[in-house]
């Protein structure tokens, strides 16, 4: 197991769809267990594939309590087959992807989501709460969404500029 770097905004491949996992081989399991070993370290509660440059539809969330023992899963090719269209939550969101920054977002409070496990097993799970918003901050990033998609123009943009320009004194350094 190996901590990966995350890589941030403005890279392209964070707006980038990843590809399904077609077969569960020894690389992939060893892509996972890179990934949990990245998100516990950054500290973080979920991590996409595509944030360590691997553009594969595969997530890993542990959403347990700091008292609560770790609770890890694996969620490779993940499809939302049903959210609540009555029912909304908002949270507050970060992303391992755009450091130190955290903004309220709206999203469906419930939602079903179908995905294969690390045995090639399909499975299906019922989520809400702070489970549900981080299947859908990370399934999102399999899309080539970012959560400051939801965010006014303004504040994206906000954002943008400053992670642009960090980015730039960074190339030169």
């Amino acid at each position: 197991m190996a901590i990966r770097p995350i890589i941030l905004i403005p890279d392209q491949r964070l707006k980038t769809e990843s590809e399904p996992v077609t077969d569960i081989t020894d690389e992939i399991r060893t892509l996972a267990a890179d990934m949990l070993e990245t998100m516990y370290d950054a500290p973080g509660i979920g991590l996409a594939a595509v944030q360590i440059g691997v553009m594969k539809r595969l997530l890993v969330i542990d959403v347990a309590g700091k008292e609560e023992p770790r609770a890890p899963m694996v969620v490779i090719n993940p499809e939302i087959t049903w959210a609540s269209d009555e029912e909304f939550s908002i949270h507050e969101e970060g992303c391992l992807s755009i450091p130190d920054y955290y903004e309220e977002v709206e999203r469906p409070a419930k939602i079903r989501v179908r995905y294969m496990d690390l045995d090639g097993k399909t499975l299906e799970i019922d989520a809400e709460g702070i489970l549900a918003t981080c299947l859908q901050h990370e399934i999102d990033h399999l899309d080539g969404v970012l959560f400051i998609d939801y965010l006014s123009k303004l504040k994206r943009d906000r954002v943008m500029k400053k992670f642009t320009k960090a980015a730039k004194r960074e190339a030169v350094d």
